[in-house]
């Protein structure tokens, strides 16, 4: 088997780990250090989530703090095998000391209160990419499953502004359609969904529609594909997978698919597959259909740095 670089944009194993228990290095959920291991070079954006119907009284910044100081413990836990990174250069050079380099995200951007103060603390704390809504509306937008024919505030838009001038992703994945248009006419630069698959090949809110890709690749971004079975078809296996990826290839986005799995916050996962350790089969498979090893490699991993290249700068 080749040796394989993943770069996977979105994880929910924070939250998992300080709702449940246990850490990064092992865990019963979908991705822990141990498996991915297997792995060259490793990236993975770990968002901080978390729903506020799920945790009444809590005022959502402070869960933010609490989840930023699990993080921050699990670094320290695991610096043997794990470095914060904010840009690539970081990145290779937490490649080159053999760990896995931990990007910041977070998702929903009512954990930062919706509040631009709160977003310059976020970057200080080493944030580098936003989801503007996770499935609620709020007051920077409409999402995909609340308020979705409403796209950005004109706090929405000072919002995205805001996160183009430090030098973060917007990451469009959970917004609401006419919110997509927005940031697409808003971003002068890339931007991201980073966990979301075809809607033409599977009819969920979620994915994203063929002009919404094509904008994408306009801007030089990248779409990570999302292993949650509710977004890629009915009882998907190997073959819905690559559905999804051939037909973004086919609109033209050799480099701008990469991959997004949503670890440890889905509930069910393709026949096959049983967490990010099970990725190394995706690549073979590709290779069998007989991809190029140099298109297997962008999609697994070079895509998504090159777009972290260009915009997290410092």
């Amino acid at each position: 088997m080749s040796e394989i670089d993943l770069f996977d944009g979105h994880c929910d194993t924070i939250s998992r780990c300080l709702e449940l228990g246990g850490g990064f290095r092992r865990s019963g959920g979908h991705l822990d250090l141990e498996r991915t291991g297997k792995f060259r070079r490793y990236a993975q954006f770990f968002a901080v989530f978390g729903d506020g119907a799920a945790v009444p009284g809590l005022p959502l910044w402070e869960l933010t703090l609490r989840e930023y100081a699990l993080f921050r413990r699990e670094l320290a836990a695991n610096a043997d095998r794990l470095a914060l990174c904010r840009t690539g250069a970081e990145a290779e050079a937490a490649y080159a000391r053999g760990k896995t380099a931990a990007f910041l995200s977070v998702e929903g951007a009512e954990l930062l209160d919706c509040d631009l103060h709160k977003l310059e603390e976020a970057y200080a704390m080493g944030v580098r990419a936003v989801n503007l809504t996770w499935n609620h509306s709020n007051a920077l937008s409409g999402s995909n499953a609340e308020e979705t024919g409403r796209g950005l505030s004109g706090q929405g838009r000072a919002f995205v502004r805001r996160m183009e001038d430090l030098g973060m992703l917007v990451d469009v994945s959970h917004l609401s359609d006419p919110g997509f248009w927005d940031v697409a006419q808003l971003c002068a630069g890339p931007f991201f969904a980073s966990h979301s698959n075809s809607r033409a090949v599977f009819s969920a809110r979620r994915n994203l529609t063929d002009a919404q890709f094509t904008a994408i690749i306009e801007h030089h971004g990248v779409a990570g594909l999302n292993m949650f079975s509710d977004f890629l078809g009915e009882d998907p296996d190997m073959e819905t997978i690559l559905a999804h990826l051939e037909h973004f290839l086919a609109l033209g986005g050799e480099q701008n698919i990469a991959l997004g799995g949503d670890w440890d916050g889905i509930s069910r996962m393709p026949r096959g597959f049983a967490g990010i350790q099970d990725m190394d089969k995706l690549f073979e498979r590709l290779l069998q259909r007989n991809y190029s090893e140099a298109l297997v490699r962008d999609l697994f991993h070079n895509n998504l740095m090159r777009v972290v290249n260009e915009v997290c700068t410092m």
